[in-house]
């Protein structure tokens, strides 16, 4: 018995740790847009921190937009969103 309440404990414990990272993580990205060329560059918090997932999740956000996603610069947790913030302009946060 206290073994199983043990694991759902640590269990609960690995969620929940797991949810509060998801929630600090952020990746800076370069995009584009034709007719006439537009580029920049930007910062978006992420669900995931890894460079595939930001790929696939900013991808998708941004040709919502009519931007197409050149690359994922970084990713990052919030300790680099202040340094980034001047840099990404009008774009800090808005995808």
């Amino acid at each position: 018995m206290k073994q199983t309440a043990l694991i759902f404990v640590l269990t609960i414990a690995i969620c929940i740790g797991n949810v509060v990272q998801a929630a600090d993580c952020y990746a800076d990205y370069k995009a584009k847009q034709d007719n006439p060329l537009r580029l920049h560059y930007g910062v978006a918090e992420i669900s995931q921190c890894s460079k595939q997932a930001a790929r696939a999740e900013l991808s998708a956000r941004l040709s919502a937009q009519g931007w197409t996603l050149l690359n994922i610069v970084s990713v990052f947790n919030a300790d680099g969103l202040a340094e980034r913030k001047q840099s990404a302009g009008p774009n800090y946060l808005r995808f």
